[in-house]
């Protein structure tokens, strides 16, 4: 059972609402939301609606100890205590080591930043907890090695993108500046060669290229430049890098500290304490605030740590997109060029590819990259005028803002945009729909199973299920069920009060008790339901039992099935055809009425097809269906076999013309070709002749003899006094059997049989 909450955003409530939606269907569900977006509260929401339902145990597993402590925090102020017992929050190595002390199992259990759970570590919640439900929280569900999370989890759920979220205001705006392409820094770093074992760069690489004074010095220079009394975050390569960039700074006057693994985690704690109230300006870290950092007015963030992964460069700059009350934007500088590699950090990425391994989250092309939300870098310039060498400010805050504003009123006037989403109520607890900020529909609904397309699966207040149109409008009302869901190819998994899941087509409107197959043959569609074919047309037809997918044949705009249940009425075009081997039930490109009876097909392809009423029709490629007679005729109509006889003498005079065409345009195509080659000449290859224009051989070489051509022919000997006459492209005109051939330029050919006794032709 789902219950509103209103101490959540609107946006967390309805990922609540589709993950609840989505468990109905999957047992292992994954949850994508940007870094600052509120993932732990959500989490904690989640954990608190799985409790008040049938859950009785819930296991929130995070990879580090410092999570672990946030989680309870935030677990606690949602009224669950470690006390109650009933949530159990613990690292994963704290549950490698103890798992054989704990005689509990969960009903439930949360794989905070889950894009860590293809572990072994992690194995044994699979293995030793099979029943449980799953949930894992992340920001980026790709890997390095590109290696999905289907073997874990069954499906993802997606929330909006970074762009929609600093859109709306629940991230900050950024300015981003980086080093330059050409700049000396891209160039240390584009000469990292060495890779790590997770497949990023080497760690000991790249603190043997940065980690020097120079690289530092810069780094210094780039905050004071543009993060000015600002405070904030740096990564760092390792770390002897962090306390000497640390160091640096706090000799500038920059009060900062360097943590790291090997910190205390009281002393870390008091050091965190003390960025927050203001009195350190700059935490340097390695690799400690990627994940789980909570601290809204983070000024800037710095990346002077390389890396080709997609998740730890959105982790890393997400940690300065969190809004606060005095944060206008957040200041990204990138002194290690990542932008070039991933975009900007709003840029869209396809997280169902790479949950499904289909693509791998690590450096983007160019192309790609610039398939998102780009700007072109501003020029910087110095006090003199003079070109800055170094640096170049990829983009302001308000020229983002201005740019997701024009991407969002673009795609408002795309019908492919698919941005219909629901929303809810807090005072009467309904839910309306919206596309981006206008409301379509006013909240009237108890529940939105799901959205696809223009169509929504709801509850209705009487507590009936049925979809509705994007602007409300009933498409069909279903009666009392438990759960809808939309599935690919229009149809609609519909769960009943038992338990029990039936699945509706919605181009027909019929209900099926087996998930249909659907199979597309050009603009036809068939569904296999078990071993039968289902047509999709407003009249209902079924297919033998047992036909071969094989056997059904798709001709340019009509589908054949073999059925030997052909009506007794049904009249052919050709007499001698078998009713039970030649006559097929037909199905329409095009056409949704019925499935058609084929009666036989005419010289220029045309068809002709009876209907379930004994009407004929003449159906011709990119035409409409056009009727001609019927079995039972009105005085004065027209017959079958009078009509049938007409139109073959048609189709016969359409397909003469036809060939003629077809003829006389190949023929077109041929002499085009020819005066392309007009300038081909002999040459020869060992003992062989051929033709070549320039290094393109035409005719490769195989005569005994070939002349020079006399327009587009040119006489060859193929063996000893055996002449014949080709055209360039090695067609043959004249076969070889002459003693001697002369060609002239009209085309004229005079051919020697016998000294003396010449024939003469023209090509």
């Amino acid at each position: 059972m789902y219950y509103p909450n209103d101490t959540l955003r609107d946006y967390q409530q309805e990922m609540k609402l589709r993950l609840f939606e989505e468990w109905e269907f999957h047992r292992n569900v994954m949850v994508q939301m940007p870094t600052g977006t509120g993932k732990t509260h959500l989490l904690a929401a989640i954990v608190r609606e799985f409790l008040r339902g049938s859950g009785s145990r819930v296991w929130i597993v995070a990879h580090r100890r410092e999570l672990v402590d946030q989680i309870e925090e935030t677990v606690s102020r949602h009224g669950m205590s470690k006390e109650d017992g009933r949530v159990r929050v613990m690292s994963i190595q704290w549950l490698s080591r103890n798992r054989k002390d704990m005689y509990e199992e969960p009903d439930l259990i949360v794989i905070d930043e889950a894009h860590h759970a293809l572990a072994e570590t992690y194995r044994i919640l699979w293995e030793n907890y099979p029943e449980a439900r799953k949930l894992g929280m992340t920001a980026t569900p790709c890997r390095l090695n590109g290696k999905g999370f289907m073997d874990l989890f069954d499906s993802l759920i997606t929330s909006w993108t970074v762009a929609e979220f600093i859109g709306q205001g629940w991230l900050s705006s950024f300015d981003y500046v980086s080093i330059r392409a050409n700049s000396r820094e891209q160039r240390l770093i584009d000469s990292l060669k060495k890779r790590g074992a997770d497949g990023d760069y080497q760690v000991k690489e790249m603190n043997e290229v940065l980690n020097r004074e120079t690289s530092i010095g810069r780094l210094y220079e780039s905050v004071e430049r543009y993060a000015h009394g600002k405070k904030g975050i740096v990564y760092a390569v390792s770390i002897a890098h962090a306390r000497r960039i640390a160091a640096c700074y706090s000799a500038h006057g920059l009060e900062s500290v360097a943590i790291d693994s090997r910190t205390p985690a009281s002393e870390r704690k008091e050091l965190v304490d003390d960025f927050r109230r203001g009195k350190v300006k700059v935490l340097v870290n390695v690799d400690i605030f990627s994940e789980g950092f909570d601290c809204p007015d983070v000024e800037f963030v710095q990346l002077a740590r390389p890396t080709l992964s997609l998740a730890k460069y959105l982790q890393q700059v997400g940690r300065g997109l969190r809004r606060s009350a005095n944060k206008e934007s957040c200041m990204l500088i990138d002194n290690v060029g990542l932008y070039r590699i991933f975009g900007l950090p709003a840029r869209n990425h396809d997280w169902a590819a790479m949950f499904e391994g289909r693509m791998i989250g690590n450096a983007l092309s160019r192309a790609r990259t610039e398939g998102g939300l780009y700007l072109p870098a501003l020029s910087l310039t110095d006090s003199g005028g003079q070109e800055e060498e170094v640096w170049e400010i990829v983009m302001t805050h308000d020229r983002l803002l201005e740019a997701i504003r024009n991407r969002e009123e673009a795609e408002e006037g795309k019908e492919s945009q698919a941005a219909l989403k629901s929303y809810p109520d807090r005072r009467s607890s309904l839910w309306g729909l919206k596309r981006g900020n206008k409301i379509t529909v006013s909240p009237r609904y108890l529940q939105v199973f799901d959205i696809q397309g223009n169509r929504v699966a709801v509850r209705l207040k009487d507590g009936q299920a049925g979809v509705v149109s994007a602007s409300g409008e009933p498409e069909v009302i279903l009666g009392y069920c438990r759960r809808l869901k939309f599935l690919k190819e229009e149809l609609l998994a519909v769960t009943d009060n038992a338990g029990t899941v039936s699945y509706m087509d919605m181009k027909t409107g019929r209900t099926y008790r087996e998930k249909p197959v659907v199979f597309s043959y050009g603009g036809v569609e068939l569904l296999r339901v078990g071993e039968t074919f289902h047509s999709r047309t407003k009249k209902a037809y079924a297919s033998m039992n047992g036909l071969h997918k094989d056997s059904i044949c798709f001709y340019e705009y009509y589908l054949k099935m073999p059925d030997y249940r052909v009506p007794k009425s049904c009249k052919l075009v050709d007499s001698v055809w078998s009713t039970v081997f030649d006559v097929f039930a037909c199905l329409l490109a095009g056409d949704d009425e019925e499935v058609y009876w084929c009666c036989g097909r005419l010289a220029d392809r045309s068809i002709v097809v009876m209907d379930g009423a004994g009407r004929y029709y003449h159906v011709e490629k990119g035409k409409r269906k056009r009727y001609i007679a019927t079995n039972l005729p009105r005085p004065g109509e027209q017959d079958f076999d009078t009509a049938v006889k007409k139109l073959k003498e048609e189709a016969g005079q359409r397909a003469e013309e036809t060939d003629r065409q077809k003829r006389r345009n190949e023929e077109a195509k041929r002499r085009k070709r020819l005066e392309e080659i007009r300038d081909a000449l002999p040459y020869r290859m060992g003992m062989k002749w051929g033709l070549k224009l320039g290094e393109r051989i035409i005719v490769p070489p195989k005569y005994r003899k070939i002349l020079p051509p006399v327009g587009v022919y040119c006489a060859f000997e193929e063996s000893a006094c055996r002449w014949g006459v080709m055209a360039l492209d090695g067609k043959v005109m004249v076969e070889a059997c002459y003693q001697k051939v002369d060609i002239e330029n009209n085309g004229t050919v005079h051919l020697t049989i016998i000294p003396g006794k010449v024939k003469t032709v023209k090509l």
